[in-house]
């Protein structure tokens, strides 16, 4: 039995919406401005943790250590 070319329009009209929503979705996931803003939300949040503190501490005292020795062997 053929089925009714107003119900196939529906359902193609739906199937349409659809795509079109996950499609959206898809756009608003990846974009690359709030992929940005929230992997340094989630930066700064470690960072406010004990574990986040100490070890931007630990860089700290890298980077300074990592000067120091190419003053010294500046000045050799």
């Amino acid at each position: 039995m053929p089925r009714d070319p107003r119900q196939i329009q529906l359902e193609i009209d739906a199937a349409r919406e659809s795509l079109a929503a996950t499609l959206d979705q898809l756009t608003y996931r990846t974009s690359p401005t709030r992929l940005r803003a929230k992997g340094q939300d989630a930066v700064v949040r470690w960072l406010q943790t004990p574990a986040g503190m100490a070890a931007a501490g630990a860089v700290g005292l890298l980077v300074t250590f990592v000067v120091v020795q190419r003053v010294r062997h500046r000045n050799d």
